[in-house]
């Protein structure tokens, strides 16, 4: 079949329909992505196409933590100087970067893969937190600490977590909500400032 007057070639128009599947990618984003990658030298073009293969190849999820691995268990869940009785439980493995950039966390981690959302079809069944209680039995755990983001979907997922092991007799902890360094407080909003003052502290 011929190809339609002013239309994209296939191999073109899929790699588009590839692009705009990836979050925060729109159609024009898309398109100019596929358009750059035509223009770039075959072997960088490989080189991507490479790395991409690479990274579902071989990498797993740390049957542990749950983080994303080359090595299984993952270097901090091996790591013996780390605190086995604090684990921080976080939704996405990006958010174990953030955590680790502050220097000022030496426990575990233990990542969900998402959040409880039943808008986007998400229950507590599709996230990692099965295998978070498999971790707390035995007696080991003391505090768990929910990083969950601060909206409704990371509350909700905070809460019912908690529901399940205040019982086990797990201290639940969540990370303070409250004022940015740098910002102005007539900036902040209302929610923000509330918790901020919750929150507060001796000077």
């Amino acid at each position: 079949m011929n190809q339609p007057l002013g239309a994209a070639p296939p191999p073109v128009s899929r790699l588009i329909e590839e692009f705009h599947k990836l979050p925060g990618i729109g159609p024009k984003s898309a398109q100019r992505l596929t358009y750059h990658l035509l223009r770039i030298p075959p072997e960088d073009a490989l080189a991507l196409a490479q790395a991409i293969t690479e990274l579902k190849e071989k990498t797993v999820l740390c049957s542990v933590c749950q983080n994303v691995t080359e090595t299984d268990p993952c270097g901090i869940c091996r790591d013996e100087g780390r605190d086995r009785t604090l684990i921080c439980v976080v939704e996405e493995p990006l958010d174990i970067l953030a955590v680790e950039r502050t220097r000022g966390f030496h426990g575990l981690y233990h990542v969900l893969h998402g959040v409880i959302s039943p808008m986007d079809g998400v229950g507590p069944d599709d996230l990692k937190v099965k295998e978070l209680l498999e971790r707390t039995r035995g007696g080991a755990v003391r505090e768990i600490i929910m990083a969950t983001n601060p909206n409704l979907e990371g509350e909700a997922t905070s809460m019912y977590i908690s529901r399940l092991l205040t019982p086990m007799g797990i201290r639940v902890t969540r990370l303070a909500r409250g004022l940015p360094m740098g910002s102005d407080l007539e900036y902040a909003d209302d929610v923000t400032l509330s918790r901020a003052l919750e929150n507060r502290q001796d000077v």
